[in-house]
């Protein structure tokens, strides 16, 4: 009897874990018994995956903050690529997380398995020769943005452009009054979603400055209510910690959920940090501000490499600044307060227009496309 398809799969954060239990559903309806195993977030796991560590272990932001938690990282990457060695399995997809990622893959590649890259690194906008380590670690590359094909065509780099599953999951119009009866909140009344990022040490660097920004807001906008998205109990407990020692004056509702969606769709405005909650801010089609914040050096040396003018993936498609992005120095709450601003009682329709726009471009059955590449990878 022949045994059931095995599928290896690590991801490093709750995006790719997203994107772990669409691809999972896409195998799954083609061969329903097929195994999963690697490192994985609690959607996947909900789908049968088995994770051989916690996702948690590999959310480490920052080019300095990696140096801290090195040891431990080599350690799972070494007992990692010895259980795949071992278990053999027909494919091993690394989604995202590309530091881990692509050197795992390499070895495995080496060792003679299949291995796949899920969500390309921006090799178009910092470190452009990585393609080449991209090219020897993998034998295909699953890009969710076309321009990212085309970079890939031009190095003759095994890609395909398959959307986003975000883009899918989210409707081209997501109801304000829906979200805001799930949650419970007012509906007349104005909402500003406050995303602080989804790792701790995204929330460390930045919730503070959030909520100073938020305090400058409430002065001149009192009428206006904050949300706050916590993915899980540890960021909820450190943003409220962060909130009493800096303004317990001011009023956040903190939701706690592991898709912020539903949150950004039940506001009027978005203040986040940016990452992937940008995009999905986007699909929702609300006008937003964005801002990050890493170590002074990972900052500077991030900088220094970078090739592409923006940040944010909206920007990105659009190759236009539509949102405003604060990055590093420029996150801090006086101009969070005046971006917000200009948001709030500017005209965001050309904004707005262009996010409808863009996601129609990435909504192309993403979960299906990516599991149909694989299969197809090996011969299946």
């Amino acid at each position: 009897m022949s045994r059931p398809l095995r599928i290896g799969v690590v991801v490093g954060e709750l995006s790719g874990d997203t994107l772990g239990e669409g691809l999972i559903k896409g195998i799954q309806q083609k061969y329903p018994d097929a195994e999963f195993v690697g490192i994985a977030g609690p959607k996947m796991q909900a789908l049968g995956c088995r994770s051989l560590f916690d996702m948690e272990e590999l959310s480490v932001m920052g080019l300095v903050e990696v140096l801290g938690r090195l040891r431990r990282i080599l350690h799972i990457k070494k007992e990692t690529a010895k259980f795949f060695k071992q278990w053999q399995p027909d494919v091993f997809i690394g989604i995202d997380a590309p530091d881990f990622n692509l050197r795992l893959e390499l070895e495995l590649k080496n060792a003679g398995l299949k291995t796949v890259h899920y969500v390309s690194p921006s090799v178009w906008a910092w470190r452009p020769k990585r393609i080449f380590k991209i090219d020897a670690a993998t034998d295909l590359v699953l890009a969710f943005l076309p321009f990212e094909k085309a970079f890939y065509d031009k190095y003759q780099v095994a890609c395909e452009f398959v959307g986003h599953t975000l883009a899918d999951a989210i409707p081209m119009h997501s109801s304000k009054s829906e979200a805001r009866e799930r949650f419970g909140l007012q509906q007349d009344k104005r909402w500003l979603a406050v995303l602080p990022g989804s790792r701790r040490g995204e929330v460390k660097l930045m919730a503070q400055d959030f909520i100073e920004g938020c305090k400058l807001l409430h002065e001149k906008y009192p009428d206006i209510g904050f949300i706050v998205s916590a993915v899980n109990p540890a960021r909820k407990a450190q943003f409220e910690e962060i909130w009493q020692q800096t303004a317990p004056e001011l009023d956040f509702q903190i939701i706690e959920e592991n898709s912020a969606r539903n949150i950004m769709a039940a506001a009027d405005f978005i203040l986040l940090a940016c990452g992937t909650a940008v995009l999905e801010g986007m699909l929702v089609n609300r006008p937003m501000v964005t801002a990050y914040k890493v170590n002074k050096i990972s900052g500077f040396i991030a900088k220094r490499m970078m090739l592409n003018k923006y940040y944010s993936l909206p920007n990105l498609l659009a190759d236009e600044e539509l949102l405003t992005e604060l990055i590093m120095e420029e996150c801090n709450p006086q101009q969070i307060f005046s971006a917000m601003q200009n948001i709030i009682d500017g005209d965001t329709s050309y904004m707005t227009d262009k996010f409808s726009e863009m996601h129609a471009w990435i909504k192309r059955d993403a979960d299906t496309q990516a599991a149909n590449a694989v299969l197809n990878l090996i011969g299946k």
